[in-house]
C-alpha cells in the first residue's frame, strides 16, 4: 500500500512539474486567443463603419468583410495552437488540401461568385435597370453574389447565374434614359408613299410621349413581292417605350385605313 501511495505521489509531482513548466505557454496561448477574438470584433466594426461611410456596394462589402473575418479567425487559431506547442505544418497542409478539394468541387459556383464580383464592381447594370441577356428580358430586382434576380414583363421571377451574365452580351435598355422604337408597316404598291409618310408623321407629332429631339424617322427599308415596307423609328423615354410602340402601331392601322391605304402582312 505504501508503494502504491509513493507511486501516486511521484506521478502527481511529475505532472505538477510538467504543468508548471507548460503553464507560461498555456497562459500566453489563451491570452492571444482572448485578445485576438476581441481585436477581430473591433476590427470588423471599424471596417464596416468605414465601408458604410464610403457607400460601397452593400452585398459585395458584407461578403468580403465576412471572408476577411474568417481568414483572421483561422490565422488566430493557427497562432493559438502554435503557442501551445502543437505542430502546425500538418494542420496547414490539411487546410490547403481541403481548400483545393472544395475549390474543384465548386468550380461552377466559384465562376458565378467571380462573375458576381465583376458585375458589382463594373456595374454593367444596376437594380431597376431593364436588360436583355442570355435570351431573357426583364427588370433587375436584386444582384446577389452568385445569381441576379430578374422580373419579366409577365411577372415571372428568373435567377440568372452571374458567371454566364458576366461572360455574355448584355443589352441595358435603361443606361441612356431614352430608347428608339424600331417599328414597321407594309403598304401596297398602289399606296401614295408621300401621303402615307405624312399620315404617319402626323401620328408621331400628335403623341406627347414621343420625343422631338432626336426627331423620329420614316424610311422605306424593303420592297417585297407584294408590299413596300416602311420603318418607323420614334424616340421616347424608357418608361414610355411599350406604350409608344403599341399606340403608334394602333394609330397607324386606324389612320391609314381611313385614308384608304391598304396594309399588307409583309
Amino acid at each position: 500500500m505504501a508503494i502504491a501511495i509513493n507511486d501516486v505521489i511521484g506521478y502527481l509531482e511529475i505532472n505538477a512539474n510538467t504543468l508548471i513548466d507548460y503553464s507560461p505557454k498555456l497562459i500566453t496561448a489563451f491570452f492571444i486567443l482572448f485578445v485576438g477574438h476581441y481585436a477581430i470584433k473591433i476590427f470588423k466594426r471599424l471596417i464596416s463603419r468605414k465601408v458604410r461611410k464610403r457607400e460601397f456596394e452593400p452585398t459585395l462589402s458584407k461578403f468580403l468583410i465576412d471572408i476577411l473575418i474568417w481568414v483572421l479567425r483561422v490565422l488566430l487559431f493557427v497562432t493559438f495552437i502554435s503557442k501551445l506547442g502543437i505542430e502546425t505544418a500538418s494542420f496547414v497542409a490539411i487546410i490547403g488540401a481541403a481548400g483545393l478539394a472544395i475549390g474543384l468541387s465548386l468550380q461552377g459556383s466559384l465562376s458565378n461568385f467571380a462573375g458576381g464580383i465583376l458585375i458589382i464592381l463594373f456595374k454593367p447594370f444596376e437594380v431597376g435597370d431593364s436588360i436583355e441577356a442570355q435570351g431573357i428580358s426583364g427588370t433587375v430586382v436584386e444582384i446577389q453574389i452568385f445569381v441576379t434576380k430578374l422580373i419579366t414583363g409577365n411577372n415571372q421571377t428568373i435567377f440568372v447565374p452571374n458567371g454566364s451574365l458576366s461572360n455574355g452580351n448584355i443589352i441595358n435598355h435603361s443606361l441612356e434614359g431614352t430608347r428608339r422604337a424600331d417599328l414597321s408597316v407594309s403598304v401596297s404598291y398602289d399606296a401614295d408613299l408621300k401621303k402615307t409618310k405624312e399620315i404617319i408623321q402626323r401620328i408621331l407629332d400628335a403623341n406627347d410621349k414621343i420625343l422631338k429631339d432626336p426627331k423620329p424617322s420614316i424610311d422605306v427599308i424593303a420592297l417585297t413581292d407584294i408590299s413596300v415596307k416602311l420603318a418607323i423609328r420614334p424616340w421616347t423615354t424608357n418608361e414610355n417605350f411599350s406604350s409608344v410602340c403599341s399606340e403608334t402601331l394602333e394609330s397607324c392601322k386606324t389612320e391609314l385605313h381611313l385614308a384608304g391605304v391598304v396594309l399588307k402582312n409583309q
